[in-house]
């Protein structure tokens, strides 16, 4: 279990690495940490500039950085980014990308419309709407999903492969950074 004062060190660590590894580094502003903040994942350490830390001119902050997230088992850091943590989803993200733990798969809207319409207006109206959504179908390939969805079975994949699928949203938000102790990513 890694500490608050052991978060801090590592991410004090980090900063020196990287101001004395990166020649862009060491011509930004000398950042140190501001603040630090308990979360389930571990510790989130916030940084500023040592100018702004030691004056709280408004001038000397830096803005649009993100804290870092010390996870409280294995000690990793990893930097999330600011448009990422102001949104709801950064949990989400890091459970996703740094942890690798999948979400649960959503339903499949079109199976569900599909389950509906054919116990509500029968066989037919489930099989016109099918194909309307995917006119790949041949009228028997439509009948064979409609009836495995009557008989409360999944329709066979070959035919599931034929359906397009939807376009996913694209997430405007960044990906979250492993920068020490974990896999790199």
């Amino acid at each position: 279990m890694v500490t608050e004062e052991r978060a801090v060190e590592l991410v004090e660590a980090l900063l020196l690495r990287q101001r004395q590894e990166s020649p862009w580094m060491a011509q930004e502003p000398e950042r140190a940490v501001a603040n630090v903040y308990e979360h389930a994942f571990g510790w989130l350490v916030a940084v500023q500039s040592v100018e702004y830390i030691r004056s709280r001119d408004p001038g000397e902050m830096l803005i649009g950085q993100g804290p870092y997230l010390v996870d409280r088992q294995d000690g990793s850091i990893h930097h999330i980014p600011v448009t990422t943590f102001v949104s709801d989803r950064w949990e989400e993200l890091y459970r996703q990308q740094v942890k690798g733990v999948r979400p649960p798969d959503e339903p499949d809207p079109l199976l569900t419309a599909v389950q509906a319409l054919v116990h509500s207006d029968g066989m037919m109206a489930a099989m016109r709407h099918l194909r309307k959504q995917a006119p790949l179908l041949e009228p028997h390939q439509a009948k064979a999903y409609v009836t495995a969805v009557k008989d409360g079975r999944e329709p066979p994949a070959e035919l599931v492969g034929l359906i397009p699928k939807p376009k996913q949203e694209t997430s405007p938000l960044l990906s979250i950074s492993t920068l020490a102790g974990g896999p790199a990513r």
